[in-house]
């Protein structure tokens, strides 16, 4: 009954601690509206069907059953395909657009709002004794005599130096360049005493969780922080976030790693799977985490792709530059095309990652029962008289 409690508790911290970074991104984009003058309609944290909500003003503040982000409804800023698709539009209210830069400030202001918490939450944890930081080295500590790095060469004390021409400094970036690598023949350098070594490593692709390995463990020299906690200074940490994101955004606009590095995304599941974990594990860990979460959500959301606050800001920027407002049909169907294009997206990203976390927890509990039964057959053979029937 406690650890189902304690189950129950982590859940609602793991909710709360996402719909605290989507009520920050929202509040930006309401804060910065309403010191411009402009109308909110709604605030709304989650899509779809109001579980909770109220009028104040003429505002209406909602709590949604799908937990998959949140909106701010302004007439004057909100492209109309994504006010029908919210079922916010009026068309008895009056709609006039902002002026450009009016919308680009509000646009900036939600990922501003994830930036800000990112730096308070960074702040926070370094002055914190309790909160471990450190990164794994880039030393090879362990090669099992089977699998693809033994089959290239590696051997323990190699510091790996760069995999398929990417250079790496710690082992977060080995693994992450092995994802990217995903099942091609590439280049590895090494650092092997004093000279420098080229090995063809090929990463294998695990069956269930779909992810590519090269089987070789890294030098922990008593190391043991999470792989988000890389360093007290919180400015370099915060670099480093912002580094770990712009390279998978890189790996997925070049042909030759973007099949692997897609494969590696995750959705809302793998998010809050991860967070429950560390929830669970290390609550500092769990804050370093939505650190992470927010530097990757305010980034993401200045992509300059429509529905996100970055198209709102292209189209803005257009506007400014050109000086005559873009053809609404255009902006509407642009709109809901992508818009339809991110639900599908995020709900295949859903059903992948679900299927992921129901193999591996199959598989886990395979793996325990055959330790349980090869304890109980140690434990008969033990229990046997030497010589007996």
């Amino acid at each position: 009954m406690e650890e189902y409690l304690l189950k129950v508790l982590a859940i609602a911290v793991c909710v709360l601690l996402f719909g605290f970074a989507i009520f920050i991104h929202e509040f930006g984009h309401f804060l910065v509206a309403k010191l411009l003058g402009m109308r909110v309609d709604v605030f709304s944290i989650g899509f779809g069907q109001a579980i909770w909500k109220k009028k104040i003003g003429d505002c209406e503040y909602r709590v949604a059953w799908i937990p998959l982000g949140g909106y701010v409804s302004i007439p004057s800023v909100d492209p109309e395909g994504t006010k029908q698709l919210q079922g916010t539009a009026d068309a008895a209210a009056p709609q006039v657009d902002a002026a450009p830069w009016k919308r680009i400030l509000v646009g900036v202001a939600g990922p501003m709002g994830n930036f800000v918490l990112a730096v308070a939450l960074a702040f926070a944890l370094a002055a914190v004794p309790g909160a471990k930081f450190g990164e794994l080295s880039a030393e090879v500590g362990m090669v099992p005599d089977e699998g693809p790095a033994f089959e290239a060469g590696v051997k323990a004390g190699d510091v790996v130096l760069s995999i398929d021409g990417n250079p790496v400094s710690n082992w977060g970036a080995v693994l992450n360049e092995t994802q990217l690598a995903g099942g091609r023949t590439v280049p590895m350098v090494v650092r092997r005493g004093a000279e420098e070594v080229t090995l063809s490593v090929t990463p294998a692709r695990d069956d269930v969780t779909g992810g590519y390995y090269l089987l070789m463990f890294a030098t922990t020299n008593g190391v043991n922080a999470a792989q988000w906690m890389t360093v007290r200074d919180p400015l370099k940490q915060l670099a480093w976030d912002a580094g770990q994101i712009f390279r998978v955004l890189k790996a997925l606009v070049t042909p030759k790693e973007s099949a692997a590095a897609a494969n590696a995304l995750g959705g809302v599941e793998t998010i809050g799977t991860v967070l429950y974990k560390q929830v669970r594990k290390d609550k500092w860990d769990a804050v370093g985490f939505l650190r992470f979460l927010n530097v990757n959500l305010g980034m993401l959301n200045l992509l300059p792709i429509p529905v996100l606050d970055g198209g709102l800001i292209l189209f803005a920027l257009i506007e400014l530059l050109f000086r005559r407002k873009l053809n609404e049909k255009f902006v509407k169907c642009v709109t809901v095309f992508f818009m339809v294009l991110l639900v599908a997206s995020m709900a295949f990203l859903i059903v992948r990652g679900t299927v992921r976390i129901v193999r591996m927890n199959i598989a886990q509990k395979t793996m325990r029962a055959k330790a349980a039964d090869t304890n109980a057959v140690d434990a008969a053979s033990a229990a046997k008289p030497e010589g007996g029937k």
